[in-house]
């Protein structure tokens, strides 16, 4: 692991829901600590029953959030995360091995704090004990929508949706809402339980009838609404 640039450091830990609200005493210990790791795409991060002894902050690029199966066709990708996210917390808090696998989708870059570090600030800085419990709700309700989706939408549903979840955020452009596109079909099946085969004919089925667009590594989601007319719950 490398020492990371200050700047760099800051502006990461601003972005990141976690410590965006701390004050500069807070952060100034953080990014004595930190260092930065530097992840390929493939790459793992850690596996699913490593112990967790570290909180990872994303600074560049982004990672996916795996549940490897022995049984399913896919492994199930629960979640892709950017710059301004974090992971490793549960390990950190609860002391079991981590729950999921993390890989890098793209080149990525991420801040490391360790475990006694961590635990220090939460038992010193109100602040961050509240932060972080705002973003364990968040991720309770984003899963507790991925749950839904899986149990009330069939196959083709669940893809139009991940789709209007990915571009919600993204603004809206003369052409359409760009979605930054690393995905392999792969993954983009692994993301909605379904195949590789299925995703593939479903991804062609919307591409001709207007409503996505694949341009090289990114997604144009043409008709915001006609596409979520498709989600049928």
């Amino acid at each position: 692991m490398a020492v990371a640039d200050d700047t760099m450091v800051r502006q990461a830990l601003r972005a990141c829901g976690l410590f965006g609200a701390a004050g500069d005493d807070v952060l100034d210990p953080i990014v004595r600590v930190l260092r930065i790791r530097r992840f390929r795409r493939g790459e793992t991060v850690f596996h699913q029953g490593d112990p967790g002894d570290a909180l990872f902050v994303m600074a560049s690029g982004s990672v996916k959030v795996v549940l490897p199966s022995e049984l399913g066709p896919e492994p199930a990708i629960v979640a892709i995360l950017g710059p301004g996210e974090f992971f490793g917390e549960l390990a950190i808090l609860d002391g079991a091995p981590h729950s999921a696998t993390i890989v890098a989708v793209e080149p990525t870059e991420a801040l490391v704090l360790h475990r006694d570090a961590f635990l220090g600030l939460i038992d010193t800085d109100p602040v961050l004990r509240r932060a972080l419990l705002a973003s364990l709700a968040t991720e309770i309700r984003r899963l507790t929508g991925h749950v839904e989706d899986l149990h009330f939408l069939d196959l083709p549903g669940r893809l139009a949706s991940r789709i209007l979840r990915l571009a919600e955020h993204e603004p809206a452009t003369a052409d359409g809402v760009r979605i930054a596109w690393p995905y392999t079909q792969s993954e983009l099946a692994g993301m909605i339980g379904g195949s590789r085969q299925s995703v593939n004919r479903l991804f062609a089925d919307l591409t001709d009838q207007g409503l996505v667009r694949l341009e090289r590594d990114h997604l144009v989601v043409v008709d915001v609404d006609r596409l979520a007319a498709t989600v049928d719950r």
